[in-house]
């Protein structure tokens, strides 16, 4: 039987690269090839996680998104990234929300758009957070 090494295991020694692309990710967009019409994007990223500023602990959340582009669309990869940025971040479910639909409004300029945080309970209290735009 051979011994195996030991040590810990952290996300920057297994896999450095995706620590650093989650650390320096930024969102990207690219031309909505569809102007003629109006439609609408919508995106579930559910395993949104952040971190309570008041406890420290960790909250976990589905982040629904839903917009009618207009000259842009957000490229998924760049957007997925920028949700997993958060997993480290002390930030209310209020602000968290909102910080994603002024970032999303900021890059695309939609003609409407909704972010829903759907996160879980926290003390016996159930929280949705729902922010809407529209032009």
């Amino acid at each position: 039987m051979k011994n195996k090494p030991s040590g810990n295991i952290s996300l920057e020694n297994v896999r450095p690269d995706g620590a650093r692309m989650i650390r320096e990710a930024e969102l990207v967009r690219f031309s909505n090839n569809s102007k003629q019409r109006r439609y609408t994007v919508e995106f579930t990223c559910p395993e949104f996680t952040c971190i309570c500023p008041a406890s420290g602990l960790p909250d976990f959340a589905a982040i629904f998104i839903k917009y009618d582009p207009r000259d842009w669309c957000v490229e998924l990869k760049s957007l997925k990234l920028y949700i997993n940025k958060f997993r480290d971040r002390g930030v209310f479910h209020e602000d968290a929300v909102n910080i994603i639909m002024d970032d999303l409004v900021a890059l695309l300029d939609p003609w409407e758009m909704e972010i829903t945080g759907d996160f879980n309970v926290r003390g016996n209290i159930k929280t949705v957070v729902r922010a809407r735009h529209k032009r």
